[in-house]
Parts: structure tokens; sequence; C-alpha cells
């Protein structure tokens, strides 16, 4: 019998990059964990251990398999998190823009006592952008709850020239290194089983 897939994340995001391994998660759960960067930590370790947290953090059963991830962006050794406010939005793009910075995914895969990790780490590059895109960025409201202010998959896209990396590890999940840990938790993905 096939193990129950649990997705850790509400992002709907998420949810359509595993569409594209031809997996539905069986249930969505979300943890509820405390995702403040410790004192001086850095950008992938913080990344990692917040995919790690999310995952042991889920109750599960011996048949379920867990799948949880976080995305970071790093600007030097600097976390930029999900903005809270337009202001700190706008304070994010103006540090990225012209300049190039890390995405940072981590993948935390739960079976039983088992788990197993990864993470990706992607260099992006922003064109300079102007005050008017800038603004008009803020004004669609896309940066709402991603980590530092934007996402690649929506208008942002036409602000990135360059990346070096996984291009889904960006958006929020990388498909390539995801599959490898699912098959190793005993998802099939390639549907033999299904």
């Amino acid at each position: 019998m096939r193990p129950r897939l649990i997705l850790g994340s509400a992002s709907p995001r998420r949810k359509d990059l595993l569409a594209q391994l031809g997996l539905e998660p069986d249930e969505i759960r979300t943890p509820d964990i405390d995702e403040t960067p410790l004192n001086g930590e850095l950008p992938q370790p913080y990344c990692a251990r917040m995919a790690r947290q999310k995952a042991e953090a889920l109750p599960a059963s011996a048949d379920e398999v867990v799948l949880c991830a976080d995305t970071t962006v790093a600007l030097g050794r600097r976390i930029l998190g999900k903005p809270v406010s337009a202001g700190e939005a706008a304070e994010f793009l103006l540090k990225l823009s012209g300049r190039r910075h890390r995405v940072i995914t981590a993948v935390a895969v739960k079976r039983g006592d088992r788990l197993w990790e990864r993470a990706v780490e992607t260099v992006v590059k922003v064109k300079p952008l102007s005050d008017m895109e800038i603004n008009a960025y803020l004004a669609s409201g896309e940066w709402q709850g991603k980590a530092g202010a934007y996402g690649i998959q929506g208008r942002f896209g036409a602000f990135i020239p360059w990346l070096q990396g996984s291009f889904t590890g960006v958006v929020g999940l990388p498909v390539a290194e995801t599959a490898h840990l699912l098959e190793a938790a005993g998802i099939d993905i390639y549907g033999v089983d299904a």
C-alpha cells in the first residue's frame, strides 16, 4: 500500500510544483512553529532548520510521508524574510535592485523516525529597478507573504534577467531534489504502484 503524502505547507505554489511530479497530497497540514531567526544565524542554516522543524512539528502516522520546505532570500549574510508591510517590501526591493542575491529552499521529508533533507541554493540577478517599477509591483500586492518581497513566477519575473540554479527552488520547491527525497521515503513518483 502506498504511503499517504502530507504536504506541510499551505502554499499553492508548492502544491502546483508537486503536481508537476504527478503528485497530489492526500492532506495538507500547516505546522505552527516560531520562524524567528536565531541571533547571528546565517541564511542556509536558518532555512534548513525551518524546514526540519516544520517536518518535526507535524504529527504523522507510520504510513504517512510528510513534506515540508522553507524558502529564504539571502542578501549576503542578511535574511530577507516575508515583509510585514509595503514599506518593508519597498526596502527589500531597493536592496535587491541591480544586485545578485541567493535564494535558498530547504526541503525536509519525514517518514516515521527518519528524516531526509536537502537545501538548494540559486543565485538570482535583479535588474536595476526604477521607482515606477517598484511602486507598480508594490501596488500589485504580489509581494505579500513572499520571502524577499517577490515571487519569480509572477510579475517580478520581468525584473530577473538571469539566474543560476533551480527555478522551481526559487518558486518554493526544487522539483528534482524533492522527487529524490520523496522516492527515498517510499513515494513512487512514476505512478507504478498507483
